[in-house]
Order: C-alpha cells, then structure tokens, then sequence
C-alpha cells in the first residue's frame, strides 16, 4: 500500500476580506469540506502547503490532522488558487472523502514518448485535452494517467479519449469521443519562415551602411 502524506493545519478564525494579512504572514487560507462534513476554514504555512502540492497533486490522499487532533481525517485536494500575475498560492479547498464513497475528479494526461509523424519542422503536435474527468473509489483513483504519442505515425491519425487506456475500476466522464492529441500541418513553407528569420538580421546590416 502506498504510504499516505501526513499534513497539519489550523482552525482559521480570519475571515473575509482579511485573510490578506494571513497571506503577509506566510499562510494560506484554505477550507475542509465534504459530503458528511460541514465546511470548516482552516489554514497552513504556505511553503510547507507548497511542497505537499508538489508531491501529491490533486488526486493523492492525504492524513489531514487539524489542530493537532489525534485522528486525522481522510481527504483530497480538490482546489488550487493562485494570483494569475505571481502564481502566489491564495487558496486550498480540501475534500474529505469516505473510501467506500465514489468521487469524481479530473485526472491529468502524461504525454509519452514522440510521434513519428511530428518529426518534420511543418507538423506540430496539437494536446487538446490535459486531463480526464473519472469517477471511482479514492482509493482507485491515479495520479496520472499516460498517453502513447508514438502511434502518431500518419498526419491523418488523432487520439481519440476511447483510445487511453483507463483502469477498468473507473467510470470515464468525459466524451469518449473527444479528440485528446492531434497533428496539424503548417502552411508556411518552411523556405520562407528561414527567409522571415533572416530579414531582421539584413534590415539590420542596412541601417549601418
């Protein structure tokens, strides 16, 4: 069995518009909800909640001990805020989930390996989806799930959501026939994007004469 985060937050008695000073403090206002739970606001030094985002991810379940108390509860992270301009971390909503409980999530696409087809410079390589939305048991749930871009091998060839093989434990949501990876042609002849690269380096030799 993989070996569960530990993590550790407070009652948050700052409310409102005045979880600002939290933030000048090095916390992060976060909440803990869930099904058989009410909505409890907590918050959590902000570098430690950084790192266990690092690690775990949304998906993960994690031993959420609040105040110190001796019987942590099971829970998931169910929502990331940042500041659109730092990237500064503003909020965390956790979910506490019940294992016998299905819960539907999303669950993000790792693109392997290398299409043959997009080995030319005119053919880009197109990701339409970065994720999966599933259902199933916490404890079914992966972190990730992989996609072969390798049987790319013709332009006309795109992966549909059908073609990811998914764990037969989960409940896929999201339309089957979704197009999740494809390959689109350029039409600048590849001639004249070298030529548009040289012409700033030529209007250049010019303006010294």
């Amino acid at each position: 069995m993989e070996k569960r985060e530990q993590f550790e937050a407070k009652i948050r008695h700052t409310l409102g518009k005045k979880v600002r000073f939290l933030r000048r403090q090095g916390l992060t206002p976060a909440n803990l909800y869930g099904p058989k739970t009410e909505s409890i606001a907590l918050e959590a030094e902000s570098p430690v909640l950084e790192r266990l985002i690092a690690r775990v991810g949304r998906n993960a379940l994690i031993n959420l001990t609040v105040d110190g108390g001796k019987k942590p509860r099971l829970v998931m992270i169910r929502d990331i805020q940042r500041d659109p301009l730092t990237d500064t971390l503003l909020h965390v909503d956790f979910f506490q989930v019940e294992v016998t409980h299905k819960v539907r999530t999303e669950i993000r696409l790792i693109f392997l390996g290398e299409a043959p087809a997009a080995k030319s410079a005119r053919v880009m390589l197109i990701q339409n989806l970065t994720s999966l939305h599933v259902e199933g048991l916490p404890t079914d749930l992966p972190r990730s799930i992989e996609v072969d871009l390798s049987v790319l091998e013709d332009l006309a060839q795109v992966i549909h959501v059908r073609d990811i093989a998914i764990s037969d434990k989960l409940e896929l949501l999201t339309d089957p026939d979704a197009v999740a990876v494809y390959l689109e042609e350029s039409h600048v002849p590849v001639e004249e994007m070298e030529v548009k690269e040289e012409v700033p380096a030529e209007a250049e030799e010019e303006a010294t004469e």
